[in-house]
């Protein structure tokens, strides 16, 4: 190495070393911006110090600067990404949340869109333009080269969160009359070839996908050998109007890397790649949490008049559920006017009654979100929560039988709240299986209004089983 070289390498790792202690700077032992780092970049932005800001930002990781637009300001967000204009690359853009990449599309040129949706893969161009109003749509597809026009309107044409719109349309597919050695030329030509793939899709004269090679194969067989000798024929393949919730349960269920989609006559459309589906899983997983609790998309940077809307019809939704409870109350006054313990000990029952009804049902939930919970055995799954129920409500009512005729110096009382809580704990069991395999029978999303259902069947089995007891035991004349 002559001595410029010497210099420019030196250099070049001196730079690279400044850049990690920029970024160390920046980042916590969490690997998540440093809330001085944050302070620092907004008290340049409202300097209107754009030089400060792109020197504070240029060390960072696209995911990175992703992250920071989430950590500043909504009003601040569009000063941001013009100090860092040049770093809003289709990096970056591809690790935004929804929420606040919406806010940024809206505040650039239809041109500008344009171009940051030409560089990104066909699915995040396609998750950046499919909130846009139509108008603006229309208005920043007719900015860009026919031929990513046509694959994101192509897209677009697909119902949401289907292998349609997930799927990418850049892969390699080949005819299968080539040898190994012709695939090794085809791909060191590079025409218009995928920028990253990790197969190969091997295709019949209608292109319908007839088998994969993996590019480790490839490598390693010599070039006389024909694909159809090499090629797997067994292919996982995914039609494009798949739920993208089925697609990830296919990707986890073979161990899949890539998959190939097809449309309804079977030709190759395109390809699924387990990085696509990371997120999907991600997203579907926390989407049936935020469901069962009704708490919609629950993202931090959703709008609040989003999240207000999303939240309160649920509220609503108890509300008219829990009339009924009260209704079952309120024939029993009489009797909790002669015996204040029941007004005291009633909501500890339909309490009991409730959690449990809520561990079944997130159970349920979650087998049928990933198929172990199916036609075939649903009925051996609701006689194990049955099961299950008998033995906790045996043991939580023999906890708070005793407790209660110690107490209140009771036994039949002891006696009634200890029946009552097994009967709701039994019902609990049931119906959190019940509710969302009917739920989902019906074709409707079972972690959307299983939980309002589950919560005013125990309650009202909870305040009607014990006040009922108490009548009926002659607890209270």
């Amino acid at each position: 190495m002559n001595p410029e070289e010497l210099l420019e390498a030196q250099s070049d790792t001196a730079g690279d070393a400044a850049v990690a202690a920029r970024q160390e700077d920046s980042l916590d032992e969490e690997n998540t911006l440093k809330k001085d780092f944050v302070r620092k970049v907004r008290g340049a932005l409202e300097a209107g110090d754009n030089e400060r800001v792109y020197e504070l930002v240029e060390p960072l990781h696209p995911a990175d600067v992703a992250d920071l637009f989430e950590l500043v300001e909504a009003d601040e967000r569009p000063a941001l990404a013009k100090a860092i204009n040049d770093l809003m690359g289709s990096a970056v853009f591809a690790e935004l949340n929804d929420h606040v990449r919406e806010l940024l599309v809206e505040s650039l040129s239809h041109g500008e869109v344009a171009d940051i949706a030409e560089q990104l893969d066909t699915d995040d161009a396609v998750a950046m333009l499919e909130d846009l109003d139509e108008h603006d749509q229309q208005a920043v597809l007719a900015e860009m080269e026919p031929e990513d026009r046509a694959a994101i309107e192509s897209a677009l044409s697909y119902p949401e969160e289907t292998a349609g719109r997930l799927m990418s349309r850049d892969f390699v597919a080949v005819p299968e009359h080539m040898t190994v050695g012709d695939l090794i030329d085809f791909l060191r030509d590079g025409r218009d070839l995928a920028n990253e793939f990790w197969e190969v899709f091997i295709v019949d004269a209608r292109h319908h996908p007839v088998g994969s090679c993996a590019l480790s194969w490839i490598l390693r067989t010599p070039r006389s050998i024909a694909l159809t000798d090499v090629m797997t024929r067994e292919q996982t393949l995914i039609p494009v109007g798949m739920d993208q919730e089925e697609v990830a349960l296919r990707f986890q269920k073979y161990a899949l890397i890539s998959a190939a989609v097809i449309d309804a006559d079977g030709r190759l459309v395109g390809q699924i790649t387990v990085d696509d589906v990371v997120h999907i899983i991600q997203e579907e997983a926390g989407e049936d949490v935020l469901l069962l609790s009704g708490a919609g998309d629950g993202d931090i940077n959703e709008p609040i008049r989003e999240s207000y809307v999303s939240r309160v019809r649920w509220l609503i939704a108890n509300l008219v559920t829990a009339l009924v409870g009260t209704t079952i109350i309120a024939s029993f006054g009489g009797a909790i006017e002669k015996l204040v313990a029941l007004a005291a000990l009633s909501p500890m029952v339909a309490s009991i009654g409730g959690n449990a009804g809520t561990q079944t049902m997130a159970v349920t939930v979650r087998a049928l979100a990933t198929n172990q919970l199916t036609r075939a055995n649903t009925g051996r799954i609701i006689w194990r929560e049955v099961r299950v129920a008998v033995l906790n409500g045996v043991t939580v009512a023999a906890l708070i039988g005793i407790a209660t005729a110690f107490f209140f110096a009771s036994p039949k009382l002891g006696v009634v709240i200890a029946s009552a809580v097994v009967i709701n704990i039994i019902t609990a069991g049931l119906a959190g299986v019940i509710v969302p395999v009917t739920l989902d029978r019906l074709d409707q999303d079972p972690a959307v209004a299983s939980s309002v259902f589950v919560t005013m069947i125990t309650d009202s089995m909870g305040f009607f089983a014990f006040l009922g007891l108490a009548v009926a035991s002659g607890l209270v004349g």
